[in-house]
């Protein structure tokens, strides 16, 4: 059911992002080249998918969602970008393919991601929505990927955190804020899209707290377990650089079964939507055991 969910709309995203974004003719080309360069080169589109996924349980319009959809993938990706510079975890692999940095340079990769951070922005400000919705998508993206207990304040706590012992609250906290508060930003923000009750955007936060924490756990292990094929990044990197991760905490079995619980948590959050939430179980339960 998922994979069969992703392959329809991944392409679909994809051609929406492709229409959001400048032209690589439009000047300065170069700057244009390299945001296209990293937002185009692939990767899971697991954030614009969960936009998607949500505002369709509560009958949202495609024409409402998609631009949505695309903001927080360019968020997603302006943090990869910035993530991957020397000055942060210094990898040159990411989708597969040379960093941003690498491809191109330093310079040009911080302001790269510096474009679609802004560029996200744009898009939701001038999207076919009320402005009250609006208001509120802007508000949900800038939270979950900003300084208070959103993406900016997981990044700086776990670059503080390397080689460093760590309880397990502090880790949470990283795991949660880094990448959780991003991906639950994304399902409530689906939601208002599609105009859920205030009720249904409770249920929406609290499933995507723990399948954002879930989430990042699979990573977690994921880094000690793929290939770099599979990852598309460099393999083993967080224990090179002595990250704070969940295996490296309880090891790997635990961190298996904390991220089931998390997923089945995730899922009983969503039992007063019946029916409706087929497809959000079905994606808590894919962020746990996917490959890659």
């Amino acid at each position: 059911m998922i994979e069969a969910y992703f392959a329809e709309k991944v392409p679909e995203v994809n051609r929406w992002l492709d229409q959001l974004m400048p032209p690589v003719t439009t000047p300065p080309p170069r700057i244009h080249e390299a945001m296209r360069y990293s937002l185009m080169a692939g990767g899971k589109r697991l954030r614009p998918i969960l936009v998607l996924a949500a505002g369709e349980v509560f009958g949202g319009a495609p024409e409402r969602l998609y631009p949505v959809a695309c903001a927080f993938e360019m968020v997603h990706t302006y943090s990869l970008i910035h993530d991957d510079l020397p000055a942060m975890d210094n990898d040159d692999l990411r989708r597969g393919m040379p960093t941003c940095h690498k491809q191109f340079d330093e310079a040009t990769a911080i302001l790269a991601g510096d474009g679609l951070m802004t560029h996200a922005f744009r898009i939701l400000a001038e999207m076919d929505a009320p402005a009250e919705q609006k208001v509120r998508v802007i508000r949900e993206l800038a939270v979950g990927s900003g300084t208070v207990e959103g993406m900016i304040a997981g990044q700086i706590v776990d670059l503080e955190a390397e080689g460093k012992p760590i309880d397990a609250g502090r880790l949470a906290f990283i795991h949660r804020a880094k990448t959780g508060a991003l991906i639950r930003g994304a399902l409530v923000c689906g939601g208002i899209v599609a105009d859920a009750t205030e009720s249904d955007l409770a249920l929406l936060s609290a499933y995507g707290d723990r399948v954002g924490l879930a989430f990042q756990i699979a990573d977690d292990i994921l880094d000690e377990t793929a290939t770099a094929e599979q990852l598309g990044k460099t393999p083993g990197k967080d224990a090179a650089a002595g990250k704070a991760t969940y295996p490296a905490l309880y090891g790997l079995e635990a961190s298996r079964k904390q991220a089931e619980s998390l997923a089945e948590e995730a899922i009983e959050v969503l039992a007063p939507l019946g029916q409706r939430a087929e497809l959000l179980i079905a994606m808590a339960r894919f962020v746990v055991h996917r490959t890659s």
